[in-house]
């Protein structure tokens, strides 16, 4: 049983930053590509950022290129995403995933395990 259990949200104030994890338990981490998704309250969940199995390949989304950076530890079976600039609209559920296969992809279709989301809150 593979489970994602994500830590570190919270409330930062606009221009702050914050980083997030996503531990894996059950499973072989160094095989998994990951992915870090986001919901906000009434819109659909979005990609925000995705690494694959050796950290070697990264992708991000436009609206937070420059500014967030995602990382893995293999050796701990965890991903991280570091959260910088922060700005209001960045407030979401972010939420950690694992894609069996080898390449990033950017569609929440395209992962098999989800965690249950940390809520990063940025104040104005």
């Amino acid at each position: 049983q593979v489970q994602l259990v994500e830590s570190g949200g919270g409330l930062v104030q606009t221009g702050g930053s914050l980083r997030v994890s996503c531990a894996v338990s059950g499973g072989t981490f160094s095989r998994y590509t990951m992915g870090w998704f986001r919901q906000a309250p009434g819109k659909e969940r979005e990609f925000v950022a995705g690494i694959d199995w050796s950290g070697s390949n990264t992708n991000y989304a436009e609206s937070v290129k420059s500014r967030f950076t995602i990382s893995r530890d293999n050796a701990k079976n965890t991903v991280y995403l570091q959260m910088n600039s922060l700005k209001p609209e960045d407030t979401a559920v972010y939420y950690c995933a694992i894609r069996v296969v080898l390449t990033v992809s950017s569609s929440p279709s395209g992962y098999q395990w989800w965690g249950q989301g940390t809520q990063v809150t940025v104040s104005s």
